[in-house]
């Protein structure tokens, strides 16, 4: 590399030479810094990081991270992980070199977090602070596994927030049904509201939906993608995770339903989306909906979980409601364990009849 200045514009600019990943030699420069040591200092930077070297910034290593993990994820993934780094991560840590960033400033920026609160005097909620300390956390184990940082620094500040809410929100099937009374107006919002609750579908899957996803004669519905609106472009991708891909059978008011739906719409093709609007769309209805019935406020997700909580409550297992919604059993019975009834005194009364008492 060179600094040179550059009289008529009385600037500096570099020139590198490096030599990229297929083994070809490249040259490339930048121009425009107003000193020297500017112009140094990013020449340093560069050579940092063209040689993998843990001596880069902070900042300089978040784009080897994306380099590096943007194609092998979802766009909507990298969209919400590229939130957290720039809004979280990229103020506090970015010009901090990535092998002297220790276990106290962790610390010291955990607790800046926790203990922002913001106009209206609300913190941030403990699962949004775990996202955020997930996110740095992975940022350091991936220059442990392929850049051979000796450490992960969060591991000694230990984490902060929660997985999982304490109390999981979901509406009993009165509350749903006096819900989707207020959606009678509007027909694309009322069947939509249908099968996110009667089936237990995410939203994204929902928005993805085909008239070529139902078999009416065998009133079943089949999740193969999901939709997604990102970079301002609609998008159809894969399911959320394997276990996704299913086929669910539905109820055959639904199934009638969503025939009566399909004859509304006169020009739609085989393969066009059923329900042409966003989440956003959905949001603003589910609130319109509340604040007509006076039902409790809930997520659009939340419909999920009453689904799952309406099927526990009815004694399918969790194997079986897996299936369903596409998860795993381990899942459902970690996250619902306290919805299904308690065999305690069942198992007690058992052992007292082996004990012969």
């Amino acid at each position: 590399m060179a600094v040179y200045k550059e009289p008529k514009t009385n600037t500096w600019r570099v020139i590198y030479r490096y030599t990229d990943w297929n083994g070809e030699r490249k040259q490339s420069q930048k121009r425009g810094f107003q000193t020297k040591r500017e112009a140094q200092s990013w020449e340093r930077e560069q050579l940092n990081k063209l040689g993998s070297d843990l001596d880069m910034t902070f900042r300089s290593f978040v784009e080897h991270y994306e380099e590096d993990r943007r194609s092998r994820i979802k766009d909507s993934t990298w969209e919400s992980k590229e939130h957290i780094i720039r809004t979280k991560l990229l103020p506090y840590f970015g010009k901090l070199k990535m092998s002297s960033i220790t276990p106290q400033q962790i610390v010291r920026w955990q607790n800046e977090l926790i203990n922002y609160r913001d106009k209206d005097g609300a913190p941030y909620s403990p699962v949004y602070l775990k996202s955020i300390q997930n996110q740095i956390s992975a940022i350091f184990n991936h220059a442990v596994r392929y850049y051979n940082l000796k450490e992960n620094p969060c591991k000694k500040a230990g984490s902060m927030g929660k997985k999982k809410n304490r109390e999981m929100a979901f509406w009993t099937k009165d509350e749903y049904l006096q819900f989707i009374d207020a959606m009678m107006d509007k027909p694309l919002s009322f069947y939509a509201f249908e099968m996110l609750y009667w089936c237990g579908i995410r939203e994204g899957e929902l928005l993805a939906l085909t008239p070529a996803d139902f078999d009416f004669d065998k009133r079943t519905v089949t999740i193969n993608k999901t939709f997604q609106h990102t970079g301002g472009k609609d998008i159809i991708t894969p399911p959320k995770t394997e276990k996704s891909n299913r086929t669910i059978t539905m109820p055959r008011f639904l199934a009638d339903e969503m025939q009566e739906y399909l004859k509304m719409q006169y020009d739609i093709g085989i393969d066009d989306r059923m329900f042409p609007v966003t989440k956003s769309y959905l949001y603003r209805e589910m609130q319109r909906g509340c604040k007509e019935t006076g039902v409790k406020r809930i997520r659009i997700h939340d419909l999920r979980h009453s689904h799952i909580s309406l099927l526990i409550d009815q004694g399918f297992s969790a194997v079986a409601i897996a299936d369903r919604v596409g998860h795993e059993s381990i899942d459902i019975t970690y996250n619902y364990a306290h919805l299904f009834p308690s065999k305690q005194a069942e198992m007690a009364d058992k052992l007292d009849m082996e004990r012969g008492i």
